[in-house]
């Protein structure tokens, strides 16, 4: 028989997570702060922040067995087979050691037809860990990057212990469903979590499913969060919605910038702009599901515009990546420490006739591999804004003749200029 030990879930032991809200079972980890959340009312935004991505539970012990109550929220879709279970990766001084998944907990039943969501309760459930080495070791426990994850009670054989600081860059990253992890088969393998241990920083990861929207306050959560590296990519959710016009883009994207440099006058600033997503690399959104596969458990999605809408302001792919590279050469005149990237140089038009978009628009487990590793090797290595060399001209191995961007990759004012659902 075990001999329990129970650890009180505080925030230090807790990393990737700006809030910790204290509920009736436990403790929820957000995503974005209390202020930020009570700014608006909606709900993709309300689950997004709520999905613990990048958030790990991170110990020292000597303990060979594991347990972690959760009570969960999965969300499945009206008359579809029921969504993987969420998994729980468990690493041992950085080296994946089990994996688990838990049963019960909340069901988010949401009807893709008519955009209703019904709420089934369900009871605390366990992730167990058994079998790990009997020596002092240091313990992360990355929560479901897809489940909201209420934490209950930590379990050892052993004591714990906080880990001290490590002295590695801390990385914050924010960005759509794809930088949240859809589809990613583990929270250690969404391309953030995969580029972060590539590039040996901590990471933090404000990817929002379906809110990557220029938010004032996500600017704000960016501005206040300490951090030593800085990425945002934008695009992908501002066509998705339909939610504003080039005027309104342009404008908004300056703004969000400024919010930034408040707080990180001099941090390197990556900006990124959409992976290929051949349904509205030209064609305006909405994005709109296509039900026809439903019940096969295959959601797919459809451009809902008219391209002939793009002049009328309507925003497409192309246009966000003109307008990006246009706005990012301007400032960088007086912020040298501000670099652009194409997002097409981590998911370009070769890699769509290998790897395509499963549903239209989300990446497949391969693809966000593919993407972790691009970003590690353009942003981390050798020349690169989040790199310690000097930033030389080269271009990718990997690309075509037709993807490679004929300049330096960082530099904007060195980068030609190119051409004058929300669920993602």
């Amino acid at each position: 028989m075990t001999d329990w030990i129970t650890t009180p879930i505080t925030a230090d032991l807790l990393r990737g997570a700006l809030d910790l809200e204290r509920t009736g079972h436990g403790v929820l980890p957000h995503r974005l702060p209390a202020r930020a959340r009570a700014q608006c009312a909606d709900g993709q935004l309300a689950m997004a922040e709520a999905q613990p991505s990048g958030v790990r539970l991170v110990f020292r012990t000597r303990a060979t067995v594991v347990e972690l109550d959760t009570l969960r929220t999965k969300m499945d879709y009206q008359g579809a087979p029921p969504r993987p279970d969420g998994v729980y990766d468990l690493l041992v001084d950085g080296r994946l050691a089990g994996q688990a998944s838990v049963t019960g907990g909340n069901v988010l039943m949401v009807d893709m037809a008519t955009g209703s969501a019904e709420t089934r309760p369900g009871p605390v459930g366990t992730a167990h860990f058994p079998g790990l080495p009997d020596r002092v070791k240091d313990v992360e426990i990355w929560l479901p990057h897809n489940e909201v994850t209420q934490l209950v009670a930590l379990r050892t054989d052993a004591t714990v212990e906080t880990i001290p600081d490590h002295g590695r860059k801390v990385w914050l990253h924010h960005g759509s469903s794809i930088s949240h992890g859809s589809d990613a088969v583990s929270p250690t393998t969404t391309w953030p979590a995969l580029a972060a241990s590539l590039g040996g920083v901590e990471l933090i990861n404000l990817g929002l499913s379906g809110s990557a929207l220029l938010d004032a306050f996500t600017a704000r959560a960016l501005r206040d969060t300490p951090a030593d590296l800085i990425s945002v990519k934008i695009g992908i959710n501002l066509v998705n919605t339909d939610l504003m016009r080039l005027r309104a883009f342009t404008p908004a994207v300056h703004g969000f910038l400024d919010t930034i440099r408040e707080g990180h006058p001099t941090t390197p600033l990556l900006v990124v702009s959409p992976v290929l997503c051949p349904i509205h690399e030209d064609t305006p959104g909405p994005s709109a599901p296509d039900l026809s596969n439903l019940s096969e458990g295959r959601l797919q999605f459809k451009a809902a515009g008219d391209p002939a809408e793009r002049a009328g302001g309507k925003l497409t792919l192309n246009v966000i990546r003109d307008e990006l590279a246009r706005v990012v050469k301007q400032r960088s005149a007086d912020d040298a420490n501000l670099h652009y990237l194409d997002g097409r140089d981590l998911y370009g038009e070769t890699d769509f006739a290998e790897l395509p978009l499963p549903d239209q628009l989300h990446p497949d487990a391969a693809t966000h591999r593919r993407i972790g590793e691009r970003f590690a090797a353009l942003a981390f290595g050798s020349g690169g804004p989040f790199g310690s060399d000097p930033i030389e001209e080269t271009s990718p191995a990997h690309a075509s003749d037709s993807d490679r961007r004929a300049s330096t990759r960082w530099s904007p004012h060195r980068r030609p200029v190119p051409g004058s659902a929300r669920t993602m």
